[in-house]
């Protein structure tokens, strides 16, 4: 069953019901497993916005230094998709469901265990 308070609850069954699903199924204690966005791979759909229910993710516009640190294709990406790139300011939220993984279309994020809880 998806988790309540996913923003798509349709998206975030659809993803919970991945075998591939990776993570501890909400299990962890929050902070003990960060999700890493490869930033030059996202493209700032927000399916991870959309089935997270943590509310650990969000999409906002590249900062100039950001995007000028990308390579030749992580910039052609960024133009195509306005910018717009996936963060998680609130990782210390994250509890492993591993729906984001799963969500992503891009591949671009990754749980991992962090090397102190955060708080």
């Amino acid at each position: 069953m998806a988790p309540a308070k996913s923003r798509d609850p349709a998206k975030a069954l659809r993803a919970a019901e991945d075998p591939s699903r990776p993570g501890q199924k909400c299990r962890a204690p929050p902070g003990e497993f960060i999700p890493v966005i490869d930033r030059a791979a996202c493209e700032g759909k927000a399916d991870c916005v959309a089935v997270c229910p943590y509310d650990v993710f969000e999409v906002k516009p590249m900062a100039d230094e950001e995007f000028n640190r990308l390579g030749f294709f992580g910039k052609l990406s960024a133009n195509l998709h306005g910018r717009k790139k996936a963060d998680a300011p609130r990782a210390n939220r994250c509890q492993a469901c591993g729906l984001c993984v799963v969500a992503c279309p891009e591949e671009a994020i990754r749980l991992v265990r962090a090397l102190t809880p955060a708080g």
